[in-house]
C-alpha cells in the first residue's frame, strides 16, 4: 500500500537507532520521516522546524479567519470617532 511522505528527507528506524543526531543532521534543519519497514511511523522534527511549522500553521489559520471575515458586511467610521 503506498503511503505519502511528506518530506523530502526519510530515515529507517534501524538508521535512527544507530545514529540519532546523523539521521537529525541529514534533514538540514527540516523534519525527517522515520520509516519502520518502509512505511512512515513518525516525523522527526527539529526545534527550529518545530518553530517555523508552527508559524505557517497559525499564518493558515489567520489566513482562513481573514477569508471568512472578508465576506462579513463592513462598517463605516470616522478616525474622529474613534
Amino acid at each position: 500500500m503506498p503511503h505519502q511522505i511528506l518530506t523530502e528527507i526519510a530515515a529507517s528506524i534501524s538508521e535512527l537507532k544507530a545514529n540519532p543526531m546523523k539521521v537529525v543532521a541529514s534533514g538540514e534543519g527540516m523534519p525527517v520521516a522515520v520509516l519502520n519497514r518502509n512505511e512512515p511511523a513518525f516525523y522527526c522534527v527539529p526545534a527550529k522546524a518545530y518553530e517555523a511549522m508552527m508559524d505557517l500553521i497559525e499564518d493558515k489559520e489567520l489566513l482562513e479567519l481573514a477569508k471568512r471575515r472578508i465576506k462579513e458586511d463592513s462598517v463605516q467610521v470616522s478616525l474622529d470617532d474613534l
